[in-house]
């Protein structure tokens, strides 16, 4: 490991320890507003030091203030550039716990998560997020359920839009990309296959800087709906957005991470 790359990683580990004392110490004493006020302000200094930056796509919808956001998932990455722009509460899978010091930090932050294929957790955190969006939170989650490598789009889950309905809000897609310098996918965003959170920070605190793109598109009115036309028109906006063609049934499970 070259003394840049230690650098670099020195810093991110002490801005996720500043972040956790903010978790401990400050959260429990001020309210949603100013909270959220920290983690865009934290978002945005991480991406920083990771030589990330985020950029809105020109031309794309107003971000609602209370909604259902969904978006696809590509890396990591994902909640923080969200987060730096429009702060969500967000449900994520459990396995994001186990990240070092980042999986503690972004369960203090107020991310609620969901061990896959346990109908006991669905239903608890489905009343969890039906109470968040009426009181007005925005929360968000990716129902892809894994990563998927940029280029590609995997079939959305649609249990959880089912809240959307309950709750009696609009479902608003936002569109993920990564690009490097010319424009292209980046080379070392992905997260999937058997890479672990260790070995894609270093390759992207290693690798070259990152433009991260957020595209809000028309959220839909999830009044009357079911669950399962929300999440395929969330699914086509986003590949339409983002000139994807959807993974086959068998690629999914290969690229899944």
């Amino acid at each position: 490991m070259n003394l840049r790359l230690i650098f670099r990683v020195a810093r991110v580990v002490l801005h996720l320890l500043q972040g956790m004392v903010t978790c401990a110490i400050v959260f429990p004493w001020i309210g949603g507003a100013r909270r959220n006020d920290h983690v865009r302000r934290w978002s945005r200094q991480l991406l920083r030091l990771c030589n990330v930056e985020v950029e809105v796509v020109a031309g794309g919808a107003e971000p609602l203030q209370q909604a259902m956001i969904v978006a696809n998932h590509i890396s990591w990455l994902d909640i923080f550039v969200i987060n730096a722009l429009y702060p969500c509460r967000f449900v994520a899978k459990a396995e994001i716990r186990s990240w070092p010091l980042a999986g503690w930090l972004v369960e203090k932050a107020g991310t609620v998560f969901i061990a896959r294929g346990s109908r006991r957790d669905l239903r608890h955190i489905f009343k969890g997020l039906v109470h968040s969006l009426q009181a007005g939170e925005r929360v968000a989650f990716f129902p892809e359920g894994t990563t998927a490598p940029q280029g590609s789009i995997l079939p959305f889950h649609a249990n959880l839009f089912e809240a959307a309905i309950d709750a009696k809000v609009m479902v608003q897609p936002f569109a993920l990309s990564y690009a490097d310098a010319r424009g292209e996918r980046h080379p070392t965003v992905d997260f999937v296959g058997e890479m672990t959170f260790v070995q894609s920070i270093l390759a992207i605190l290693d690798g070259p800087p990152v433009t991260a793109r957020l595209h809000c598109l028309p959220a839909s009115d999830a009044t009357g709906t079911h669950r399962r036309e929300l999440a395929q028109a969330s699914h086509d906006a986003i590949a339409a957005a983002l000139g994807l063609v959807p993974l086959t049934a068998e690629a999914a499970s290969q690229a899944s991470h």
